[in-house]
């Protein structure tokens, strides 16, 4: 979510997208996993023991976050969360309200396989992203995972690492730290990543898009995620240095998260 970081990337991301077409199908989910916990948005309110909202803060990627009500509907099996200009708060000065949750204080994820399955509607500014931080340690050495990041109408998604390492500009691209990923933006997709001790693997909608490796280096921090659980965040904003403008006239725009499922690795 740090999107001056991809900035300077944009040259070695754009190297990634003839890299999708050597992606590779996920082994068979049975053979490797067991769900653990899941939340299929299926009730008429959202679960409060598991999620909370977003509050709002002074980065890009929050600053327009809200507690209304109306940025938060469960529909249809559905979480929807909403980005809307703000006609609704007259106390609030902020011009725009957008809805984000995560599990921060409640519940995270170690090694495991975790999975959400989601249709993004497009609007010109709007930066729906699923993504993970660590339960402790400060931005960049405790790492950062942002699972999918997309912008406005692309038919393409993000997928990025953040830590210590990434943060040093001869290190960003060994390994690559980001990619970009093509994906069907009219309908749901299955956004996965799979955490292991010693990677990260990326998925969408069963194809493998990206590996990050752990390796050998006398650099600090290259891979902090295998020893640390993270918490989860479900997050729609507009606007930013990255995204740039919103035009308020495509808004409402509306995330729909249908699931989120979390698995551990099969014991034998």
């Amino acid at each position: 979510m740090k999107n001056s970081f991809l900035l300077v990337l944009m040259p070695a991301l754009l190297l990634n997208l003839s890299a999708c077409s050597e992606q590779k199908k996920s082994d068979s989910k049975n053979d490797k996993w067991t769900l653990v916990w899941e939340d299929d948005f299926k009730g008429k309110q959202l679960d409060t023991t598991q999620w909370s909202k977003i509050p709002r803060g002074k980065s890009d990627w929050n600053n327009y976050m809200s507690d209304y009500d109306g940025l938060y509907v469960m529909k249809d099996g559905n979480l929807v969360l909403r980005g809307i200009q703000n006609h609704v708060l007259p106390n609030d000065t902020a011009p725009f309200l957008t809805g984000g949750v995560y599990t921060k204080d409640k519940r995270t994820f170690g090694l495991g396989r975790l999975e959400i399955k989601a249709k993004l509607n497009p609007a010109k500014g709007a930066w729906p992203a699923f993504w993970m931080l660590p339960k402790e340690g400060k931005w960049p050495d405790g790492g950062e995972i942002d699972i999918m990041e997309r912008l406005s109408h692309d038919k393409l998604i993000y997928q990025t690492v953040h830590s210590r390492y990434t943060q040093t500009d001869s290190l960003r691209v060994n390994p690559p730290a980001s990619s970009i990923v093509g994906m069907n933006p009219d309908t749901y997709n299955v956004y996965a990543l799979e955490k292991y001790p010693d990677s990260l693997v990326f998925y969408v909608n069963g194809t493998r898009t990206k590996n990050y490796p752990r390796i050998t280096t006398s650099q600090e921090g290259q891979f902090p995620f295998a020893d640390q659980e993270f918490y989860l965040l479900l997050d729609m904003q507009l606007g930013g240095s990255w995204v740039g403008a919103v035009n308020p006239a495509e808004l409402p725009v509306e995330m729909y998260i249908d699931w989120v499922r979390y698995y551990e690795p099969k014991k034998n």
